[in-house]
C-alpha cells in the first residue's frame, strides 16, 4: 500500500495557489480512477483508495499537514518508504521536477511538520514554482494563484509528475530520478 499526499490548504480560496500543486496533482489523478472515498474524520483529510493505494489531501492546513499523514500511517501502518509526499518548491524555478527521500524542509511548514511526526525518510516529489524577487513577500507568493503563462504548462507538469509516480512505485528513486526529472530555467 502507498500513501501517495498532496500538500496544499483546504478550501476554495486556495485551489489554484502555488502553495496548493500538490492538492492539484491529487485532483488530476483522481479524477478518472475509480476510487472510493475514506471517511474517518480522525485524518482529517481527504482520502480516496484506489485499489491499494491511498490519495491524500490533508485538511489541516498546511503547517498541520502532519497530524493528518501520521494518522492515516498509523491506522495502515504504512512504512515511510510507501509514503510520497507531493509538495510546492520555492528554491527550485517554476515547472522544475525533483525526486528525493529526507533532507531538509527548507522552510516549508508542510514538510516540517511531516517530519516531525514520521521523520524524514520519505519520498518527496519536489515542483518547482519559482519565488518572489523580494523574500518578504514568501507567504503572499506562495498563497497566490498560477499565472495565466503558467496555468498553460501547468497540465504537462502535473501529468508528468503522474506518470513518475507510477514509476516509483515500481523501480527505484534513482531509476526515477534519472528518467523524470526536469529542470526548467530561470
Amino acid at each position: 500500500m502507498y500513501l501517495i499526499s498532496g500538500l496544499g490548504n483546504p478550501g476554495d480560496k486556495y485551489k489554484k495557489t502555488r502553495h496548493n500543486i500538490g492538492f492539484l496533482v491529487i485532483d488530476e489523478i483522481t479524477r478518472n480512477l475509480s476510487s472510493s472515498n475514506i471517511n474517518n474524520s480522525n485524518f482529517q483529510a481527504s482520502v480516496q483508495k484506489h485499489m491499494s493505494d491511498l490519495y491524500v489531501k490533508p485538511q489541516t492546513f498546511m503547517n498541520a499537514s502532519g497530524e493528518s499523514v501520521i494518522s492515516i500511517v498509523d491506522y495502515y501502518d504504512i512504512p515511510n518508504e510507501n509514503i510520497i509526499i507531493i509538495h510546492d518548491d520555492l528554491d527550485l524555478p517554476f515547472g522544475t521536477v525533483k525526486f528525493k527521500i529526507g533532507g531538509g524542509h527548507g522552510g516549508h511548514n508542510g514538510l516540517r511538520s511531516i517530519d516531525s511526526h514520521i521523520g524524514k525518510d520519505y519520498i518527496r516529489i519536489r515542483i518547482g514554482i519559482g519565488k518572489p524577487e523580494n523574500k518578504a513577500d514568501v507567504a503572499n507568493y506562495v498563497l497566490s494563484d498560477f499565472s495565466k503563462e503558467e496555468f498553460t504548462e501547468l497540465d504537462m507538469i502535473i501529468n508528468h509528475v503522474i506518470k513518475s509516480i507510477d514509476a516509483l512505485k515500481k523501480s527505484t528513486i534513482e531509476e526515477v530520478k534519472s528518467t523524470f526529472t526536469i529542470k526548467a530555467k530561470n
